[in-house]
């Protein structure tokens, strides 16, 4: 087997080796139940950073040495032989095959530096936006306080995107003068019935003051039930 295979084989089986962090990251979201969301895993993702890092330390010296070598082997080259004994002319030729077989070795590292730091790159890009989307998602299903055992799972960023995603939406509706977070299919009954799981205490609801004590149960229209139900604080109950 040829030098480029091997180097070839070689490169593979680095990358490999490389991207298997950034690949959990990714692996570890794409396995989540649809509509779920997993804790924001800071060490794998500061892990993969730090791997990032390496690569970029690695790869900015092997640069610089590949066009130094590139340099010699062209000043090698543009050397006029016409004049030079038998030995000399062999010991440029060995000089040359030396340059090039070094050349090629880390050419072969550069490569490998540098597609495992874009496929780091890559899937660090997938985990973060795949998790944005599902934020934004969630903008539609709740008011402007996500349940404690979702906030419990983002990063002090994503609770700010969050924040930010609600604030822009609302200012949107406001705008308009529209609620666009209702259902997208108008319910059969405008009312529905609930239990208090929370103690809420008396609130201003859209057609009465309610105390909404826990374990209560009774009948609230649905828009005023929902910001409860989907922040865990109240069940719908079959009517």
């Amino acid at each position: 087997m040829d030098t480029t295979k091997l180097e070839g084989i070689r490169s593979l089986k680095l990358r490999i080796m490389y991207g298997r962090k950034a690949s959990e990251l990714v692996r570890e979201f794409a396995t989540c139940e649809p509509g779920q969301i997993s804790s924001f895993n800071n060490d794998l993702f500061a892990q993969v950073l730090e791997e990032c890092d390496g690569h970029l330390l690695h790869l900015q010296p092997l640069i610089r040495k590949i066009q130094e070598q590139e340099n010699t082997l062209r000043d090698v080259a543009s050397q006029d032989g016409s004049e030079v004994s038998e030995d000399e002319r062999l010991k440029t030729e060995e000089l040359k095959t030396s340059l090039r077989s070094a050349l090629k070795s880390d050419q072969f590292g550069a490569l490998v530096h540098h597609l495992s730091l874009v496929r780091n790159k890559r899937c660090l890009m997938a985990y973060v936006y795949n998790r944005a989307e599902m934020i934004r998602s969630l903008g539609w299903m709740v008011d402007s306080v996500l349940p404690g055992d979702i906030q419990d799972k983002l990063s002090t960023a994503e609770k700010d995107y969050f924040k930010k995603h609600v604030a822009t939406l609302q200012s949107y509706m406001a705008e308009l003068d529209l609620l666009l977070t209702v259902d997208m299919i108008p319910p059969k009954d405008p009312f529905v019935k609930v239990r208090v799981i929370d103690d809420i205490g008396q609130v201003a609801l859209s057609d009465q003051v309610a105390n909404l004590s826990k374990h209560a149960i009774m009948f609230l229209r649905r828009i005023d039930a929902e910001q409860y139900i989907t922040q865990g604080q109240m069940e719908e109950l079959p009517s």
